[in-house]
């Protein structure tokens, strides 16, 4: 028969496994949360995709490893360390280029490369997007959907008869009675030296970070940024099946470890009948 501290130590070790189980439950629930923001995202323009990476909790050391276990010196090979569960440790963006889709739009504007368009806020500070779905106002700047100014600013006349975007982000108008293009304005890019660093806004839009270093900025082409193609817009980055293959796998690592509480609270169970 068990002493009674022999079933305490046992009764102790089944609710160390109900709390590690729950530990795996809570990680598999936010991977399930980020897997369905992806999915989500499918069609959003210039989305990245996000993953969720885990760490392991402290070790309860039941014997330390490198003690000694005599007076003679001998040294404890490995010891007992035990696990408290996971827990999350980031959920960062997978920065890979999107597919170009043609939209035949003058203002569409996608990175081809490194690089954020930068966009002025409405309190004076600046924002990053990949998102090159711009628009002319009522005074013919560029702007995005929701009437933000693309930084530097640009005004197209509102005589131009045609409007070309290069791939070095000049903005070459053609003037009624003139032969040659114009040039109105030069689309600078931004680059990070940590790019996941950014904080995400929401609408497309990134702010700069302690993490994501200061902006270096530079024209279209140049040496580290990307090229501009008018008339194109990047897709996400989003790839459905790999995704779906993602979802099935926490789910099923869900599964274990609510199968683990259930064992646990079974073994409780019997503890309790040998009283």
């Amino acid at each position: 028969s068990q002493t009674n501290d022999e079933k305490y130590q046992e009764r102790t070790g089944i609710m160390r496994s109900l709390d590690i189980a729950a530990t795996g439950m809570v990680a598999q629930q936010r991977n399930v949360e980020v897997v369905a923001n992806n999915l989500a995202n499918m069609n959003t323009t210039a989305f990245t995709r996000r993953r969720t990476e885990f760490h392991d909790l402290i070790y309860q050391d039941l014997r330390r490893v490198g003690t000694t276990s005599s007076d003679s010196g001998t040294v404890v090979p490995s010891g007992v360390q035990l696990g408290l569960g996971v827990k999350l440790a980031a959920v960062y963006r997978i920065h890979e280029q999107g597919n170009l889709e043609a939209t035949d739009n003058t203002f569409d504007m996608a990175v081809q490369g490194k690089g954020f368009f930068q966009i002025t806020l409405p309190n004076g500070g600046t924002a990053y997007s990949r998102d090159g779905t711009f628009q002319l106002d009522a005074d013919g700047d560029i702007v995005t959907h929701d009437g933000f100014t693309l930084e530097p600013g640009i005004t197209v006349p509102n005589n131009a008869l045609d409007v070309t975007i290069n791939q070095s982000g000049e903005v070459l108008v053609k003037i009624e009675g003139q032969v040659a293009f114009s040039n109105v304005g030069q689309i600078e890019l931004a680059n990070f030296a940590n790019e996941s660093g950014l904080q995400a806004e929401g609408d497309n839009l990134f702010t700069e970070t302690p993490a994501s270093g200061t902006a270096t900025t530079g024209n279209p082409g140049s040496v580290g940024f990307g090229s501009i193609l008018q008339g194109f817009l990047e897709t996400s980055n989003v790839n459905a099946v790999e995704e779906i293959s993602n979802l099935i796998s926490a789910q099923r690592a869900y599964e274990m470890n609510s199968k683990v509480i259930q064992t646990s609270d079974e073994m409780m169970g019997t503890l309790t009948a040998l009283r």
